[in-house]
């Protein structure tokens, strides 16, 4: 019995335990490896300090069409500066204001607290993984 309970127990563990839950397939959107380093002491990542003052990371290689980084007062979060619905086309790149982002294709309009929109599609923001790695240093990699 006790031979039986110890399996259940470890079977149960291997199950729950994943490695990574992250979930970034999005069928309109490629998935390039990528990794920026941000420092807020800088002129341009200073806003990242404050909430709700989005930041767009358009260097070489950092994500797709560039990158949105937000302090959310709890946090910090990254998205994809391209219309997650949409094929990459010279219209879709994110248009931002404010906290708010739109996609001229469609005129979808997403937060950028969380990357969800109120209209019916099938994709949010496309997001990336973000580590704080100093109290004022981000590292936003995919």
């Amino acid at each position: 019995m006790k031979k039986y309970l110890f399996v259940l127990f470890i079977i149960s563990l291997i199950t729950a335990c994943h490695s990574d839950d992250y979930n970034n397939n999005n069928s309109f959107l490629p998935n390039y490896s990528f990794s920026v380093s941000i420092d807020m002491n800088l002129p341009q990542y200073t806003n990242l300090l404050y909430t709700a003052n989005p930041v767009l990371i358009n260097e070489a290689g950092a994500g797709i069409n560039g990158v949105i980084v937000m302090n959310t007062g709890g946090g910090y979060v990254a998205f994809e500066n391209s219309c997650p619905n949409q094929p990459i086309t010279n219209c879709s790149m994110l248009q931002r204001t404010g906290i708010m982002a739109k996609c001229p294709c469609d005129d979808v309009e997403y937060s950028l607290f969380d990357g969800t929109t109120t209209a019916d599609v099938r994709f949010p923001l496309k997001s990336y993984r973000i580590q704080i790695t100093s109290p004022t240093s981000l590292r936003v990699y995919n």
